[in-house]
């Protein structure tokens, strides 16, 4: 799944994963959070978020499935273009989660999403991506 406010980057992210991976895009967090939190976060092995987002940025939405979801919390990957405010920078500091860096490059982001793809598949219950 990608969640990302940016439809030109997650269009870019979706025709680079497509390929190979069935992707959902949804461009709101709160749409994310609804549907990460029920049944279908089950089924999902890997999101890429952004991680600043208006209304629900992508630290708020990790913080809210830590709780409801938290299998899928940890499968999370930040997306990001660097911005870090003061908040955003200790939080990626905190997170033991995956993050990648805008621009990313094509052939190694979906080398990098099989490798996390098949983490999330052979993960046991509780333990870190």
């Amino acid at each position: 799944m990608i969640v990302d406010d940016d439809v030109m980057v997650s269009s870019a992210l979706r025709r680079t994963l497509a390929r190979e991976h069935d992707v959902e895009v949804v461009t709101s967090s709160r749409q994310a959070l609804e549907l990460l939190s029920g049944p279908k976060g089950g089924e999902v092995d890997v999101v890429l978020c952004d991680l600043m987002m208006p209304d629900l940025t992508g630290m708020d939405l990790h913080a809210e499935l830590s709780v409801k979801a938290p299998g899928v919390a940890r499968r999370m990957v930040f997306v990001t273009g660097g911005a870090f405010t003061p908040a955003a920078r200790a939080f990626m500091d905190q997170v033991k989660n995956a993050r990648v860096d805008k621009p990313f490059d094509s052939q190694q982001l979906r080398e990098q999403v099989r490798e996390w793809v098949v983490k999330a598949r052979t993960m046991e219950p509780g333990q870190a991506a």
